[in-house]
């Protein structure tokens, strides 16, 4: 019995919907994820798929939508975005005690840190640097009308709403008492570059949310759940926030695979955006500090969540996420020169 995932009734859900199963079914939970957990479903005929479910508590109101995120993989499916092919959504609470989803098994390397960073040789990673722009870049440039996602959500002030957003969510999963989050997000809101264009955004675009072949190429572009449309250069500037550089003072996840040689620099990638896209990349140290107490934000709700029991495994990582959101908020505040 694996923790999350109810045997037999997911057995029956999936030979449903998928031609010529070969059960008993084998679930492996897919580690490192810190939101939705992601299970490898494997039949006796060693066919392969990837099932989505919710963390097991500890959940915010309006968080892990599956219903979302199947929404925008099944939208994408025909443009240039690569993303896994859908084989289904369950809302029916009684299959499993929660919504989930399932998609093909895309084959592909997760680059989290330096040791699976060498399933990239070194001489491929600027290569895959600019690959990842471009797949961002595709994600920018959907065209929302032709793909349904013209109402996915709203377009105007997105930084403003997530400056919001965050902020709440942070004063509802924190134990703490941290004046510069407060701090850094008065001086955000005081500075919100004008947005000019709203197109379909990741939300979470980073290295290790995408599967990456050995070439350099990325496979597939994964965790869609708080995809949504905004600006395009707050989305550059998450992948940024995540992006790890050897010169840097700290690691916010303890680890980074884009700090071993060959990989491309944060300024080699919004170098990349601009050329890939034409945008005006000039105020990107902005949208790099916002991103940067964003994810303070979203670190303090892992960990709170990891406190809880609402993850199955707790990577040792977690245990410094207190001290990254700090040096994080104080990132963002050297930016803002607060």
């Amino acid at each position: 019995m694996v923790k999350g995932i109810e045997d037999k009734p997911v057995t029956e859900w999936l030979s449903a919907r998928v031609k010529d199963l070969s059960p008993p079914l084998e679930f492996d939970l897919i580690t490192g994820g810190h939101s939705n957990l992601t299970y490898k479903v494997t039949d006796q005929d060693a066919r392969r798929w990837v099932l989505r479910r919710p963390p097991l508590g500890h959940v915010l109101s309006g968080a892990h939508d599956m219903v979302r995120e199947h929404r925008l993989l099944s939208s994408l499916s025909d443009s240039a975005v690569p993303v896994p092919p859908v084989v289904g959504l369950c809302t029916d609470t009684d299959v499993n005690g929660a919504d989930f989803y399932v998609t093909e098994f895309v084959d592909g390397h997760v680059l989290r840190d330096q040791e699976s960073a060498s399933e990239v040789p070194t001489d491929r990673r600027g290569h895959l640097g600019r690959q990842l722009v471009g797949a961002l870049a595709a994600v920018h440039s959907v065209d929302l009308e032709a793909t349904s996602l013209a109402d996915l959500g709203k377009r105007e002030e997105y930084v403003a709403r997530q400056l919001r957003t965050w902020l709440r969510q942070f004063n509802a999963m924190t134990a703490r008492d941290l004046p510069i989050i407060e701090r850094v997000h008065d001086a955000l809101a005081a500075h919100i570059p004008q947005q000019d264009e709203a197109t379909l955004i990741h939300g979470d675009f980073r290295l290790d949310n995408c599967l990456v072949t050995e070439a350099g190429e990325v496979a597939a572009v994964l965790d869609w759940e708080i995809s949504t449309l905004g600006d395009p250069l707050a989305d550059l500037g998450i992948l940024l926030a995540y992006w790890s550089e050897p010169s840097d003072k700290f690691l916010p996840l303890g680890d980074a695979a884009t700090i071993t040689d060959g990989f491309s620099t944060r300024t080699e990638l919004i170098d990349a955006y601009r050329e890939a896209t034409g945008r005006d990349t000039s105020n990107m140290d902005f949208f790099f500090a916002f991103a940067s107490w964003r994810l303070a934000c979203i670190l303090e709700g892992v960990h709170a969540r990891y406190v809880g029991g609402a993850n199955v495994e707790i990577p040792e990582e977690v245990e410094i996420f207190p001290h990254s959101v700090v040096h994080l908020a104080e990132r963002a505040a050297t930016i803002m020169n607060i």
